[in-house]
């Protein structure tokens, strides 16, 4: 069998092996075939005899103190599509596969002599694999889509049912005045050339409005339904009564004073999505939920196990580099921040999040 530690060094990206060309060799080929890239197992076809422990530990190949057997190659080639697998059938073509293995294992023992298995970078990259691997272990068979019961997502449908279950909406803006003449002689204008397009009935909003905060927002009364009580009954109404997009209402007298002109903008038909539709939709969501509460409880108890020590003295000297870099293409990366400034920062993500 393969060493582990050879094994390790396929995790940790010194794969860099296919990526040579070789003379002889077909790289293309080599790439296409990349014996050493993971992928999902294949079932063996139905029907097919079962293999020994003898065969599948019989040797294909030695390279010093690593062996390649039967069951290491048949793993290998048996991970690649089926369109590449049709190409390795024959003797001749299962040689060649076999010496993308060897390759492949010569250069992983060259990167230990040479002592790049200590290399702090292959090193993370090997810890980020190993990582990776603990999650999906630790999670993969314990939470699960399947794990979510019905009456569970039912209590979220529930609990959420404005997600679901949402009457027609309409959105329109407004241009709003203190007095009936005023927006007598708006409406001529938005009804005109002026008010066709959205931007030239914006611009009559900042140039006749009196209302400050839709003023700010070219006009935009936003979504709302036909129970609102954000907008003037009247002007919910006249706005309703718009059937399409773009069409300009008549002045409508808000009942408190102002005189509104309406632009329709938009229309949402209602929503009626039932429990059993939103289900799919809602396992999911609560599938990722459990699943990062499980990571979380498991890396919070991994962590209440060890001894943590922090240095904040030693922290605070960290010094970060924020002078411009060029992005490969001749431009600067945008420049940092203000002083004070705190943009928002990740944290180095753990692997197996869902």
């Amino acid at each position: 069998m393969v060493k582990p530690a050879h094994v390790a060094l396929v995790g940790v990206g010194i794969a860099i092996g296919m990526s040579f060309s070789f003379a002889g060799c077909q790289e293309k080929k080599d790439t296409e075939a990349a014996p050493n890239q993971p992928a999902t197992p294949k079932a063996p076809a139905p029907g097919a005899p079962k293999q020994s422990d003898e065969e599948l530990n019989a040797p294909l190949a030695k390279i010093d103190d690593v062996t390649i057997t039967l069951g290491d190659f048949q793993e290998r080639i048996n991970h690649q599509s089926p369109y590449i697998r049709a190409r390795y059938t024959s003797l001749e073509q299962k040689k060649e596969f076999l010496d993308s293995l060897i390759r492949f294992e010569i250069l992983a023992k060259e990167g230990f002599r040479r002592g790049y298995d200590k290399d702090p970078e292959v090193v993370r990259t090997m810890k980020q694999v190993m990582i990776t691997k603990l999650m999906r272990v630790e999670l993969d068979d314990k939470v699960t889509a399947s794990a979510v019961a019905d009456d569970e997502m039912k209590k979220f449908y529930d609990a959420n049912i404005a997600d679901y279950q949402k009457p027609e909406e309409v959105r329109a803006s407004a241009i709003i005045v203190k007095n009936k003449a005023q927006a007598d002689r708006v409406l001529l204008e938005a009804k005109g050339e002026a008010g066709k397009t959205n931007k030239g009935f914006r611009d009559l909003v900042t140039k006749y409005s009196a209302d400050e905060e839709t003023k700010l927002r070219g006009g935009d009364l936003r979504y709302f339904d036909a129970q609102t009580k954000d907008v003037p009954a009247p002007v919910v109404k006249a706005a309703f009564a718009l059937p399409n997009t773009g069409d300009v209402s008549g002045v409508v007298d808000s009942g408190n004073g102002t005189y509104y002109v309406l632009k329709q903008t938009g229309r949402r038909k209602p929503m009626q999505r039932s429990f059993d539709d939103a289900k799919p939709q809602i396992r999911n969501k609560l599938f990722r939920d459990k699943r990062q509460q499980a990571q979380k409880d498991f890396i919070d108890g991994l962590r209440a196990q060890s001894k943590i020590e922090i240095n904040e003295a030693n922290l605070a000297k960290v010094r970060i580099d924020t002078t411009a870099v060029d992005d490969g293409h001749g431009h600067d990366l945008p420049p940092p921040p203000q002083q004070g400034v705190t943009p928002p920062a990740q944290a180095p993500e753990v692997p197996g999040n869902p």
